[in-house]
């Protein structure tokens, strides 16, 4: 009877957290900051806020900043939390150090963007985003060097299997559900999450030069996951890991330099 009991209090808490993780699977995986987080005026940059739409309608904001004589117009696709503001010195080591006009955006939900974040949502951003830029800088979208960090990372390589000049990622990992099977290895969460963000199966679609970068401790993006997304890759490509660091430790001081390295051999 007492065995029975516990294993009734088991299945009752197992159950709990099973329809936890359906009902509120968005909040947990997007984590937005609103416009009342970070310092929107940085000093010693010439930022440029962008306006567009999304095709819902859903208004998005970015920041963009430009360069005169750029090496590559690059759009970058942020992690799933903070906002622009929080990525304000990796826009301006875009500009100063590699020589590229970029535009960095909010997803919906976060910063000053309208809605809630969910995965066809961002997705549209994201599309969105890509169609401004190359507006602004008037040059066409499969020019654009897409390059995302993390969970933006997913959704570069959604974007890259449209064409992409090149695919830039760091951090990025093989799908959601994998992730948080290394997370929770007890739940069935390959089946139970709605939310896929299946870079692995997109990014076979992709046909260009790739520069993928991880975390050797990432303890957020297991490095494995980093690599099985690698070797779906199609060739040219270039897999670097940065020994010690953690998923959110920053990028090295050669960083950058490789980065302009790279993109000097793309076409």
């Amino acid at each position: 009877m007492l065995l029975w009991r516990v294993f009734r209090l088991w299945l009752i808490a197992y159950l709990l957290v099973v329809l936890g993780t359906m009902f509120f699977e968005e909040s947990l995986i997007f984590l937005p900051s609103d416009s009342a987080t970070g310092v929107w005026d940085p000093p010693g940059l010439a930022i440029e806020d962008a306006w567009f739409q999304a095709a819902d309608g859903t208004k998005l904001h970015g920041w963009y900043l430009r360069h005169e004589r750029p090496r590559a117009v690059i759009l970058f696709c942020h992690g799933n939390a903070g906002n622009v503001t929080h990525r304000a010195e990796v826009l301006e080591a875009l500009q100063r150090r590699v020589g590229a006009s970029t535009l960095l955006f909010d997803y919906r939900g976060y910063g000053r963007s309208e809605g809630r974040p969910t995965e066809t949502g961002v997705l549209a951003d994201a599309r969105a985003a890509r169609t401004w830029l190359a507006h602004r800088e008037n040059v066409p979208e499969q020019r654009i060097v897409l390059m995302g960090e993390s969970i933006g990372g997913a959704v570069a390589v959604e974007l890259a299997a449209d064409g992409a000049r090149a695919l830039i990622l760091e951090n990025t990992f093989s799908s959601l559900p994998d992730v948080a099977a290394c997370h929770l290895p007890w739940l069935p969460v390959r089946l139970l999450m709605r939310t896929r963000l299946d870079a692995r199966a997109k990014i076979t679609a992709y046909r260009g030069p790739l520069l993928q970068s991880h975390a050797g401790c990432d303890s957020i993006v297991p490095i494995e996951l980093g690599r099985r997304l690698f070797e779906a890759a199609g060739e040219p490509k270039r897999f670097i890991v940065y020994p010690g660091l953690d998923h959110n430790a920053g990028r090295p001081l050669d960083y950058y330099a490789t980065l302009a390295e790279f993109l000097d051999g793309c076409p």
